[in-house]
């Protein structure tokens, strides 16, 4: 096992800590660390995707778990395969799909860890239809305060406290999961434009979940008759009788990662480090609106050149400056468009510089106690951390979004107050004494825990 000391941030890279990472070769060396923590405790960490904070542990120990990447053999039968919670959604499709199978729910990136989409509870592209990652996790293995592996099945209320629990009640070493099973590697697109946010959510709504998968990106930068304009993409799997002849030649993953200096928008030249004032960003979605199409139908794409196209764009992060980006993910229930529509206005009116921008609609609420997905609207964004008065303005936001009855997502967050979280999550409560009976000694911190109080 491998031991240093690092600076840390999540994706969004605000926010450094200095911690003592620890990158274990297997369980027993991950249940040494955990017997052994420090008085600050130990966080698990994979791939670091998290934007916010939840995967540092300034003072502590950080166990680095992307060297546990081991894939058990997939039952065919039974559509299920068990794995480490190192394993990257991007690696375990590029195994199963070959096969036959999907993972059980795919979100905007296949660089993630299972035992990340488990501590978050990821939501995919169809959680109307699927709900979040944990629904679809058969068993995990769970390494507990006390240094013990245990085997914890759903319904269990370890279960459902650990499914978006932000690692805070132990550290999941693995999981065995129900896959989903395709015909084919190619998904049926459609591609449309919306005028305004009324039109998007009208074309959302159209034709009910016949296109499982939906997504759309938001023109946050328009303003006047054109406030909330975007693209939607929906998708479904393609049947074999779909599948064009010459397909069976076709690229089915993407090439990771671009050539040096390519611009992650495309129509537009490359642009230098923090750039990405208002000017530029209105440039870019501009361009980006007028070169989509008015609307498009059956279009074939490979897999995962549908569910994580961003994955094979560069990072994108310099454009934002170096204070780095906050990304910032709220939900609101249906019959509170409102809600969306005034947050989208006055984020518009700002003229904050965002380019990224996805709306999904979601669909029943998840079990776990800290589960972020709940029935409604769901929209996030990347803004630059350094913007001044973006604090103020966002904990403005948290207050509109807390009147409605919504929320914001603790898996990226890297702001929010602690008052404001325990107003969004009802059942947080319930998550506190659970893990207070579970890990009276606090053995799992995070600087997210600390700062919210979880």
């Amino acid at each position: 096992m491998s031991v240093d000391t690092v600076s840390l941030t999540g994706w969004g890279r605000t926010a450094p800590t200095t911690a003592v990472r620890f990158r274990p070769r297997g369980y027993e060396e991950a249940a040494a660390v955990v017997r052994g923590r420090g008085p600050r405790g130990v966080i698990a960490r994979g791939l670091g995707r998290s934007p916010g904070d939840a995967a540092q542990n300034a003072g502590g120990s950080v166990l680095d778990l992307s060297g546990l990447a081991r894939i058990g053999g997939v039952d065919a039968a039974a559509g299920v395969v068990r794995c480490d919670a190192g394993v990257s959604l991007e690696r375990l499709l590029r195994v199963l799909l070959p096969l036959g199978w999907l993972p059980p729910v795919l979100p905007g990136t296949g660089r993630v860890t299972v035992g990340g989409a488990i501590g978050s509870d990821l939501p995919g592209l169809d959680h109307r239809r699927a709900g979040s990652f944990a629904r679809h996790v058969s068993a995990l293995e769970l390494l507990t305060a006390d240094g013990e592996v245990r085997t914890v099945l759903p319904g269990t209320a370890l279960f459902d406290a650990t499914a978006g629990g932000l690692g805070l009640t132990g550290v999941v070493l693995g999981a065995t999961l129900r896959l989903r099973r395709v015909s084919t590697g190619l998904m049926a697109v459609s591609t449309e434009r919306a005028g305004d946010l009324d039109d998007l959510l009208a074309r959302f709504t159209a034709g009910g979940d016949r296109l499982p998968y939906a997504r759309a990106w938001v023109d946050l930068m328009a303003r006047g008759r054109a406030t909330g304009r975007g693209i939607l993409t929906r998708g479904e799997h393609a049947t074999p009788d779909m599948r064009p002849a010459h397909a069976g030649r076709a690229r089915l993953f993407p090439r990771s990662g671009a050539a040096p200096g390519r611009s992650p928008f495309p129509g537009l030249p490359p642009l230098p480090d923090g750039l990405l004032g208002p000017g530029a960003a209105a440039l870019c979605n501009e361009v980006r609106y007028r070169g989509s199409p008015r609307a498009r139908t059956g279009e074939l794409r490979p897999v995962p050149a549908f569910f994580h196209a961003s994955d094979a764009l560069p990072d994108v992060r310099p454009l934002y400056g170096r204070g780095g980006l906050v990304r910032y993910r709220f939900t609101v229930g249906y019959g509170q468009e409102e809600t969306l529509h005034r947050v989208v206005r006055r984020i518009a009116a700002r003229r904050s510089p965002a380019v990224r921008a996805v709306l999904q609609r979601f669909g029943a609420a998840d079990p776990g106690l800290l589960s972020f997905a709940a029935p409604g609207w769901s929209l996030e964004l990347d803004l630059p951390a350094a913007l001044p008065g973006l604090g103020r303005f966002l904990d403005g936001v948290d207050e509109e979004v807390a009147a409605a009855g919504g929320r914001v997502c603790l898996a990226q967050d890297s702001r929010m107050r602690p008052e404001t979280a325990a107003a969004m999550y009802p059942r947080l409560a319930e998550f506190r004494e659970l893990r207070a009976r579970l890990d009276p000694a606090g053995a799992f911190r995070s600087d997210l825990s600390r700062r919210l109080g979880l």
